[in-house]
């Protein structure tokens, strides 16, 4: 029963933590459109909130191997309070960018975050190698469906209850929530026991030791992968869908919620599949479908054959989330864990945070389906290196 614990309390983290940038990931072009800003101005402070999470992780990444890692847990929790409290009253357009540079704004949802890393090394400290990839699995469950849930909740701006208020005033309130979501992580984090480094990362260097070729390796990957990713994160696929069909924040919200559900309850394939066929396969047959599926939308001449798409690139595009975590956490030996984690998200974090302002420029340039395009090309190109390279480097489980 202890032993579950600690998963316990970071799979409530997580919730409450997706929940928060949910909802924040669409509210934030709104926020920025209403504030008078432009959509190349949208891409750049993603591509600003994508580069400061990628510092951030180097840092925890090289810290990882040798503080406790719920410690830095709590500090990033503390930043995400600080976040959501400087974004609720900052609007000069500056200053926007240094908030999303140096906080934990998150553009894109899912796995793209200084908690990542930290969560993985814990969760994988706490699995064995038969349970590891379905614990990553209901880990990957819990945030989809929490996000999902902000989603919908993006849509209370536009409820009568704020009516009185004005869509500005009630989004700086979601901000304002934002922040009180962190300040329950922090409670959370806070229940986690302390465990000293262990021993063996006095061996390896700056987290990186035996493993240290296969993860660069497979973080090139990753970097081509989250490139193409950024083309089309959360916020900018919310602004494409508000540009070409005016779709309204309801609307945008209520479709966001089922597309996430649809992605959380992909999961549990996800962790039952790699049995049948491996994690690498797992990763790469259900990305190339989805993949096809986004580049079939970027053209698609109707909102509902549009909507439809999506929502099949919704139902696969995730699986490939907890086989790929799970994969890292196999390969590497566990005093690597944390910076394993961090050097492979930390290449991921720079090539997403290069792609949304080029995503801005073409959105800016009336090229709207482009980025769609883009992003679907390059993923199924990244699918087929990934199959190339590591088809046969298998881990404990499959051996």
């Amino acid at each position: 029963m202890q032993r579950s614990r600690p998963s316990t309390y970071l799979f409530a983290a997580r919730a409450l933590r997706d929940f928060g940038d949910g909802f924040v990931a669409i509210l934030l072009p709104v926020y920025l459109l209403v504030l008078g800003f432009s959509p190349l101005q949208v891409g750049v402070l993603a591509t600003a909130s994508l580069f400061g999470s990628a510092l951030l992780t180097v840092a925890v990444g090289i810290l990882g191997a040798r503080h406790d890692l719920r410690r830095l847990l709590l500090a990033a929790a503390c930043l995400m309070v600080a976040t959501g409290g400087a974004m609720s009253v900052v609007t000069d357009y500056a200053l926007l960018l240094v908030v999303a540079c140096a906080g934990t704004i998150n553009p894109s949802t899912g796995s793209v975050s200084v908690f990542v890393p930290l969560e993985h090394a814990v969760l994988a400290r706490n699995a064995g190698d038969r349970d590891r990839t379905t614990v990553f699995a209901r880990y990957s469950l819990v945030g989809a469906l929490a996000s999902a849930v902000g989603a919908l909740a993006a849509a209370l701006p536009d409820a009568r209850a704020f009516a009185g208020l004005g869509q500005l005033i009630a989004i700086k309130l979601m901000f304002v929530l934002y922040a009180i979501v962190g300040v329950a992580g922090t409670l959370l984090y806070s229940r986690i026991p302390a465990r000293p480094p262990n021993r063996e990362a006095k061996d390896v260097g700056a987290g990186l030791g035996p493993s240290r070729a296969i993860v660069l390796k497979l973080a090139a990957l990753f970097s081509l992968d989250a490139f193409a990713g950024g083309f089309v994160v959360q916020s900018l696929l919310a602004l494409w869908l508000f540009e070409r069909f005016n779709l309204s924040l309801s609307e945008a919200g209520v479709f966001f919620f089922w597309t996430g559900v649809l992605s959380a309850f992909s999961f549990p394939v996800a962790a039952w599949l790699p049995k049948r066929i491996g994690l690498i396969n797992t990763m790469v047959f259900t990305h190339i479908p989805s993949s096809i599926a986004l580049m079939l939308a970027a053209v698609a001449p109707t909102l509902p054959l549009v909507l439809i798409l999506l929502t099949i690139r919704a139902g696969l595009s995730q699986m490939d989330v907890p086989t790929r975590s799970s994969y890292v956490m196999a390969v590497v030996t566990e005093a690597e864990r944390a910076a394993a984690a961090s050097f492979t998200s930390v290449p991921r974090s720079l090539a997403a945070a290069a792609s949304p302002a080029l995503a801005g420029v073409l959105f800016a340039a009336s090229y709207r389906a482009w980025p769609l395009l883009i992003c679907g090309s390059l993923k199924i190109a990244y699918d087929l290196l990934l199959l190339l390279q590591f088809r046969h480097h298998k881990p404990p489980e499959e051996r």
